[in-house]
């Protein structure tokens, strides 16, 4: 079944080897992917030039988002086996999601939730807000 996509252009940087963008197809303000202009499947692919910009890159987001967007937690996931080359996530915690859990487990239900629960114009407005916040943050970049 294909994923639908809700924020094809929500994109926040294209760096030299790397952009950073909303999640195309969850409803989770905040939830930011990482991932390489070029098609790599691993870590170990990397360059060192890419390997120094993918983790300023994983800095300098997270402070925006503590600082500018009040995300005081995060997951980071990345798996190799996945048919979309290698791409980092950036998993925002949020209050209303206790009632998952706080293991691994807990995201998917929390992103099937969010699929479920949040397709509305106020939480699209709030991704909005949150990537126009996170490109003037990451402008300097």
């Amino acid at each position: 079944m294909k994923e639908k996509t809700l924020f094809p252009n929500k994109n926040i940087i294209t760096a030299k080897y790397f952009n950073i963008h909303q999640d195309w197809e969850v409803p989770i303000p905040g939830f930011f992917i990482i991932a390489p202009l070029r098609k790599l499947k691993s870590v170990d692919q990397f360059t060192g030039e890419e390997a120094i910009e993918f983790i300023n890159l994983i800095r300098k987001a997270r402070k925006g988002m503590r600082n500018v967007l009040k995300i005081n937690e995060v997951y980071f996931f990345q798996n190799e086996d996945t048919k979309h080359g290698f791409h980092l996530w950036i998993f925002p915690r949020y209050d209303w999601m206790e009632k998952f859990g706080r293991k691994i487990q807990s995201v998917r239900p929390i992103m099937n939730y969010a699929k479920e629960n949040m397709l509305s114009n106020d939480i699209f407005q709030e991704v909005k807000k949150y990537v126009k916040k996170m490109k003037e943050f990451m402008s300097d970049f």
